[in-house]
Parts: structure tokens; sequence; C-alpha cells
């Protein structure tokens, strides 16, 4: 499995939307995510926005487009997107860049 972890900025006045929206995540998203490969999938977010994601996955590119062709996947995207800083109308996921791996202690 590959560990993947990158960060997004979720805009400072919809903070409070972010968190309230995982705090149900739709049980066809959730089942989408484990489908298409996302494993042991964790967001975390700072009170300044800063949002880092972690997952484990096998192969994150197979993994993003599985998740891409479904059709929850567009209705999350199109309903988050707005809560992000910077994408200038990039999907949220098409912007998830993994950020390179220095040390890991199993």
């Amino acid at each position: 499995m590959r560990r993947v972890c990158f960060v997004l900025k979720v805009r400072q006045d919809r903070i409070e939307e972010y968190r309230e929206r995982h705090r149900e995540v739709w049980p066809s998203m959730r089942a989408a995510l484990s489908e298409t490969g996302w494993h042991n999938y964790s967001l975390f977010l700072r009170e300044d926005g800063l949002l880092i994601g972690y997952l484990e996955t096998a192969d994150f590119e197979r993994a993003r487009a599985a998740m891409d062709a479904t059709e929850v996947n567009a209705r999350w995207q199109a309903a988050m997107g707005d809560l992000f800083e910077e994408l200038d109308g990039t999907a949220p996921d098409a912007a998830m860049v993994p950020i390179p791996e220095v040390f890991h202690l199993p």
C-alpha cells in the first residue's frame, strides 16, 4: 500500500461549514471511496483552514480516476468545491497533489 498525503486550504469563513458537512458524509460517498481503493482515509483541519489529507491505496492515480468516474463523487465535488481557496474551478480531488514522503517509522 502506498501512503498518500496532500494539503488543501479551506476558506476561513467556511471552516465550520466544512466540518459540518463531514460530520455525516453520505453513505454512498463512503461506499464509493472504499470500493475505489481509498483506505485508511483521514482529513485533518487546522483552525486557519489548512486541510491535511492522508490515505492508503495500492495505486493513487487509479483510485482517484475510479472515484472521478462515480456519480456520487461528481455531486460531492460540486457541493464542496466552493469551500476551498485557490482552486480556480478545479475540483478538490483534482487539486490533491501528493506530498513526497521523506520518513516513515513503521
